[in-house]
């Protein structure tokens, strides 16, 4: 008879938290009461990634830096989820974003700029961000008038070699992040991420202020209609909203925010094994 405890799942994070983020116990535990071992795993780390049965990414934030060498690393494994096509589609804001719109989902107005291109900046306060990026990392908010520093900003992410993303700033609103588990719906929060003002604080992640939220209908619909866009089957996904319109898909590296969730960590425990099941 097979061990219970013979199946290896590694949950990829970064190496500035190498024991993962705050789903790590409830999720390792559910997997555990199922037979499955989980362990965190740096993804940059020296591991033998192939004594793993399945690699789940969890908290890889630290990938928008280096995205060509993350993306050649989940090409090398024998089993990751989410599956490549998806990582190499959600991890370029351009790419998705672009995707959604032509699909019809309503998203957030966005103009890229991509190296050599100057800013010409918007009337109202406004929000610059790298189209890779993750965690909040060089983004920032402009008010009218601060355009030059606007302009600095954008020089940085053009001189790393990516595209730079302008957005109008909507103000001091919460965004509804809507989380799926499998292909269902699982629960939702309300979510306020404070953005530098006119700066470009380097920190891993911002800040964030969070409580508990009821997605409606329609938000529902539209997070289903731009999780369908996604080019393959999803483990796990978090759609952002802001004022009904889609802010970010996270569907690479997301925090799922588990204790939202009444049941969420076994849900997703139960997806997992039956991805193992699976073969």
């Amino acid at each position: 008879m097979e061990n219970r405890l013979s199946r290896r799942v590694a949950l990829a994070t970064a190496a500035e938290i190498p024991d993962g983020d705050e789903d790590f116990p409830a999720l390792t535990a559910a997997l555990a009461g199922l037979g499955v071992v989980a362990e965190p795993a740096v993804w940059d780390g020296d591991l033998d990634w192939a004594g793993f049965d399945l690699v789940v990414l969890r908290s890889t934030w630290d990938y928008a830096e280096r995205r060509d060498a993350f993306l050649a690393w989940a090409g090398s494994l024998p089993r990751v989820l989410n599956p490549l096509p998806v990582l190499e589609w959600n991890t370029d804001k351009q790419r998705y974003l672009t995707d959604l719109a032509a699909a019809g989902v309503p998203v957030v107005p966005t103009e890229f700029l991509g190296p050599g291109q100057e800013l010409d900046a918007p009337d109202g306060a406004f929000v610059v961000k790298p189209a890779i990026s993750a965690g909040g990392r060089s983004s920032a908010r402009f008010e009218p008038g601060e355009d030059a520093a606007a302009r600095a900003l954008v020089a940085r992410i053009h001189a790393d070699g990516r595209t730079a993303m302008v957005q109008p700033y909507l103000g001091d609103v919460e965004e509804i992040d809507l989380v799926f588990i499998d292909g269902a719906y699982s629960h939702a929060l309300h979510r306020r991420v404070p953005l530098p003002a006119a700066d470009d604080r380097e920190v891993f992640y911002l800040d964030e202020e969070l409580r508990p939220a009821r997605a409606s209908g329609s938000d529902r619909l539209v997070a289903e209609r731009a999780l369908a866009v996604a080019p393959g089957e999803l483990l796990y996904g978090r759609v952002d909203l802001v004022q009904g319109a889609v802010l970010e898909l996270e569907i690479a590296e997301p925090s799922l925010y588990l204790g939202f969730g009444e049941g969420a960590a076994d849900r997703l425990a139960q997806a997992i094994f039956g991805r193992l099941a699976a073969g």
